[in-house]
């Protein structure tokens, strides 16, 4: 309406999580009771757009329950060849002026861990890697034979004592203010062979091809904190009626 107001033409809006099907029904509805409060016809009109990893049995899931979306955002899955998946990366801010930022989502595994953190990785007695770690930036690194709390980033009841026999530090500044900070160069032997022991590091179960177990990712007791304590102040309240 403000749009309008201002003298421009709402196109429509796009859908990127969440429940596809049912969120396009719920805007359908909302922008059937705008037209028809605010004589406004065109809002019926609208496009519903949709993304979000879609192929062809997204689509045939979503037309069996009747949804209102009336164009696909199809990317990943028709410029790519799935037995040579695409990585999806997206660029999120966490940090602005110092002060910590998150996304918030519907879905869970969307909604980012905020503040500048570094990462560590943590091995076991056999050379194996257990888990990487991210903390805040200002925490103490973990030492070696000392036990440190390991929590999953979202679920509470996740959480292990790891007693690592080796610490690496896997975040490296190679670039700050405009110039390289490191300018030591592999050769492509020595990649090679840096690339061959990292995975050597890390179990047969979890590189296996099928099911393979995930690999962990943990956050300190203090990032987690940061990062609920956070969230919880800037979730919106439901209500209800």
């Amino acid at each position: 309406m403000a749009l309008l107001d201002c003298g421009f033409k709402p196109i429509g809006v796009r859908i990127d999580s969440g429940d596809l099907s049912y969120l396009s029904k719920q805007l359908y509805k909302m922008f059937c009771l705008v037209a028809d409060k605010f004589e406004v016809q065109e809002f019926k009109e609208l496009t519903i757009v949709a993304s979000n990893d879609i192929n062809e049995d997204t689509i045939i899931a979503l037309k069996e329950q009747g949804h209102k979306i009336n164009c696909y955002g199809i990317g990943t899955h028709l410029v790519t060849c799935q037995r040579q998946p695409a990585l999806g990366c997206v660029y999120k801010l966490v940090e602005v002026d110092k002060n910590p930022t998150i996304k918030l989502s519907l879905e869970v595994s969307k909604v980012t861990i905020p503040g500048r953190k570094v990462v560590y990785r943590l091995y076991g007695e056999e050379g194996q890697a257990l888990v990487d770690l991210m903390q805040l930036s200002g925490e103490d690194a973990p030492k070696e034979n000392e036990r440190v709390l390991c929590r999953h980033p979202f679920e509470e009841s996740k959480r292990a004592y790891v007693t690592p026999a080796k610490v690496e530090l896997l975040l490296k500044v190679v670039w700050k203010d405009g110039s390289r900070t490191e300018t030591v160069r592999k050769d492509l032997q020595t990649t090679r062979q840096v690339v061959k022991e990292s995975l050597a590091s890390i179990r047969s179960d979890i590189k296996r091809y099928l099911n393979p177990t995930p690999y962990k990712v943990s956050v300190s007791e203090t990032l987690y904190n940061h990062m609920h304590n956070l969230w919880l102040a800037n979730a919106p309240i439901g209500e209800l009626r």
